[in-house]
C-alpha cells in the first residue's frame, strides 16, 4: 500500500461521489456490498488483470487485458509500444477498466491515461518511482524499458467497487 492519506481521503471522495451519481439499479446491487478506499488498497496490491477498454479511429469499442497495478490510489498498466491499445490511448485517451474476482469483487474505472514514459519529451515525475516498482515486480532485464513498453496512469474520474463479504478479499481478515 503505498497510499498516502491525501490519496486515500481523494480515493474515497471520488468512490463516494461515483456511487451517489450513479443510477438507482447499480446502487441497489452495490450499496451495503462495498468498501473503503483504505480496504480497496489493502486488497489492490501486486498485479490485477485488468479488462481495458479503448475505441477505435471509428468510435468502436475494443477490449484486452492488461497487468493492472493499483498504486497511489489509481490504477497503472503497460503494453508494447506497437499494439493496438497503444495507438488508440495516443489518439483518444479515454479508457475504461474493470478488474473482477469471480462473484466476489468488481472494480470498475473511467477516466482518462496519462503515458508516464513517452517516446519523446520528458517522462512523468514520479516515473523513477514507478519503474522502480514495475523492475523490482518484473525485473529490471525483462524489457527494454526505454523503447520496447509505454505505460500508463488511469486518472479516474469514476469507480465504484463491489465487493459483497470484503473478509473472503482481505490479507489481514
Amino acid at each position: 500500500m503505498l497510499e498516502t492519506s491525501q490519496e486515500l481521503g481523494d480515493l474515497q471522495a471520488l468512490l463516494d461521489r461515483s456511487l451517489a451519481g450513479s443510477t438507482a439499479h447499480l446502487r441497489s446491487i452495490v450499496v451495503g456490498r462495498t468498501i473503503t478506499a483504505a480496504q480497496l488498497t489493502e486488497i489492490l496490491t501486486g498485479m490485477c488483470t485488468l479488462a481495458l477498454s479503448t475505441v477505435t479511429a471509428k468510435g468502436e469499442p475494443r477490449i484486452s487485458g492488461a497487468d493492472g497495478h493499483f498504486l497511489h490510489g489509481k490504477w497503472h498498466f503497460g503494453t508494447a509500444r506497437t499494439a493496438a491499445k497503444a495507438r488508440h490511448l495516443a489518439a483518444r485517451p479515454a479508457a475504461s477498466v474493470a478488474h473482477m474476482r469471480g462473484e466476489d469483487l468488481g472494480v470498475f474505472t473511467h477516466g482518462t491515461v496519462e503515458i508516464l514514459n513517452p517516446p519523446s519529451g520528458g517522462p512523468a515525475e514520479d516515473w523513477p518511482e514507478i519503474l522502480a516498482y514495475f523492475q523490482d515486480f518484473y525485473g529490471a532485464d525483462a524489457f527494454d524499458w526505454d523503447e520496447e513498453v509505454v505505460y500508463y496512469r488511469l486518472h479516474p474520474q469514476w469507480m465504484t467497487v463491489y465487493a459483497p463479504d470484503v473478509g473472503k478479499l482481505l490479507p489481514s481478515a
